[in-house]
């Protein structure tokens, strides 16, 4: 089985590698590739991959390539993981909207945006090369917006499914609260990436959310960051991403008041560079926690182990909407529970959605619809009526200027700009 990490030489690639050498029975990688146009960091990154492989006696090679062609040639599974434009454009897709009253995050609003814009196209003539040089070959993907991605990658007509750890880490903490296993635990998740609720909470097929609501409220009020009176009064535990929705002036006071996530994360990866070039250390370190990402490496093993082992389990993924959400188009790209085999995820069928979140999630579909046309397209005139559709900017003023804005200050990754 080979495996291609396009993005390899991303500092969250340790953590995706820790998941693979350690859990090698439920998926035996005879090659791992990691690629990265970023020599340097690749360099580093693939080092430790080798290294982590070899302390945990793991039989599959490790390389690392700046070639795709060579890199995905006869994979079986290719995941994405890249971020055009760095931390750099990060930074940028969380402090320009600040200037509008807008919300700075580079998954949602005007700043998800940006990041569709330079995106889409890249992941789209990587997806290309990948149908050409490894016909057949699954497209796991990780990059943000994971749901407009995902949704591009399925258009275009490629076997490609989304994922994130949003899910796979409310199942862990879920677990640790009720003293039991993961496994023991499943999750009624519904909606779209980075705009999701957990209705009801499984512990071997009873419903336990009221029990966890009732006692542990307060811890996972503090985990997504919302008032507690907020879980109560829903009955359910909304995704940390809801907060821009719920809470968005408060959010934009304190992004105001602070320095942006990008500006942190990018002293973390320095620090991470400089722990990866010693030839000691074999084992991911524990300052990788605070990068992010965590449970990731587990989702996508199982991912990947049910896509090519066709073991038919249940696993949250994005994938097309056909009918789940009957509100929805069926080409739209949901994150829920589906049925994973070979031929791909079959979402389970779901119980109606309560309006509250309905409407928000039918608000939010139609921006990702109109952003990939805006990321395919371009044109000032596509950007502005996306960023006039999303339920976080809606008013003319704000998604002009910041669809000229977001145009100029990543002029540099647009082709069409």
């Amino acid at each position: 089985m080979k495996l291609a990490v396009v993005g390899g030489g991303s500092t969250y690639t340790p953590e995706l590698v820790d998941g693979f050498a350690r859990l090698r029975d439920t998926l035996p990688v005879e090659e791992l590739v990691l690629i990265d146009p970023a020599a340097d960091r690749l360099e580093l990154v693939g080092g430790l991959a080798e290294r982590m492989f070899a302390r945990e006696r793991h039989p599959g090679r490790v390389r690392w390539t700046s070639d795709l062609v060579s890199g995905v040639k006869g994979a079986d599974a290719v995941l994405l993981q890249l971020r055009v434009g760095g931390q750099a454009a990060r930074h940028v897709d969380e402090t320009l909207p600040l200037e509008c009253g807008c919300v700075g995050q580079e998954t949602t609003g005007a700043g998800g945006l940006a990041k569709a814009l330079r995106t889409v196209p890249v992941v789209l003539d990587i997806a290309e090369q990948v149908a050409t040089h490894a016909p057949g070959a699954w497209i796991i993907d990780f990059t943000n917006p994971v749901g407009i991605v995902t949704r591009a990658l399925l258009d275009a007509g490629h076997r490609a499914l989304g994922l994130c750890n949003v899910a796979i880490g409310f199942q862990r903490k879920f677990a640790g609260l009720l003293g039991v296993p993961p496994s023991r635990i499943s999750l009624d998740h519904v909606g779209l990436n980075h705009l999701t609720w957990e209705r009801a909470v499984h512990l071997d097929g009873e419903n336990v959310l009221p029990q966890l609501i009732a006692e542990h409220g307060a811890e996972l009020a503090e985990e997504i960051e919302l008032p507690v009176e907020v879980i109560r009064r829903l009955g359910v535990v909304p995704s940390y991403y809801l907060r821009y929705f719920y809470q968005h002036d408060v959010v934009v006071e304190e992004q105001r008041a602070s320095p942006s996530r990008a500006e942190r994360v990018s002293a973390i990866e320095r620090e991470l560079l400089d722990l990866y070039a010693d030839p000691a250390l074999d084992t991911k370190p524990k300052l990788l926690e605070e990068r992010g990402g965590a449970y990731y490496s587990e989702a996508a093993v199982d991912l990947v182990a049910s896509l090519l082992g066709d073991r038919g389990d249940v696993q949250v993924v994005n994938v097309r909407n056909n009918g789940t959400l009957p509100f929805l188009s069926d080409g739209a790209v949901v994150e829920v529970p589906a049925t994973i085999t070979a031929r791909g995820a079959a979402p389970l069928p779901a119980a109606p959605l309560n309006p509250l979140y309905a409407g928000l999630v039918a608000h939010v579909s139609a921006y990702e619809e109109l952003a990939i046309e805006a990321a395919l397209y371009g044109g000032v005139e596509r950007v502005a009526t996306a960023l006039l559709a999303h339920p976080l900017i809606g008013q003319l003023g704000p998604a002009d200027r910041l669809a000229q804005d977001l145009i100029e200050a990543n002029r540099a990754h647009l082709g069409w700009a």
